[in-house]
């Protein structure tokens, strides 16, 4: 009976040992931050939805469930608070120009109580992930 060859760079391809990153913790990072402009659009865009005459802020309760998970994927890569906050910090800016100075000069952000339960919504949420890195980076206790 014939020996089986087995191809060990086939292993290495499908299973890579833990000191090489399949892809890069730059390239993640990256990724997030254009996550959280991408969150901060669509939130921009589908907080002032009505179904049947009812405020429906969608994009409210993407932003609060969604940025905290980004950020502490982000202090999963590097728990320092400019990296780990990077997510917030591009949802910030994408809300504020797209809602200031949107798409042909339209203000996106109106005065009313939608936009501000996006913006103290989706800042407190971020910052509550950041926290929570923080906390599990440095050892802090939990507020109480």
């Amino acid at each position: 009976m014939p020996e089986r060859i087995v191809d060990e760079t086939t292993d290495d391809i499908l299973a890579p040992d833990g000191d090489d990153p399949l892809v890069p913790d730059s390239a993640l990072l990256v990724l997030l931050v254009a996550d959280g402009l991408l969150l901060g659009a669509f939130g921009l865009m589908f907080t002032p939805l009505y179904t049947n005459g009812i405020p429906v802020p969608m994009g409210i309760v993407l932003s609060v469930l969604v940025l905290p998970w980004l950020v502490r994927q982000a202090g999963e890569i590097d728990a320092r608070p400019a990296v780990a906050g990077a997510p917030l910090i591009a949802w910030v800016v994408a809300v504020g120009v797209l809602g200031l100075f949107g798409p042909g000069g339209d203000m996106m952000l109106l005065a009313d109580w939608q936009s501000l339960l996006l913006a103290v919504g989706g800042i407190g949420a971020g910052l509550w992930g950041l926290q929570k890195v923080l906390q599990r980076e440095y050892g802090g206790s939990d507020g109480g």
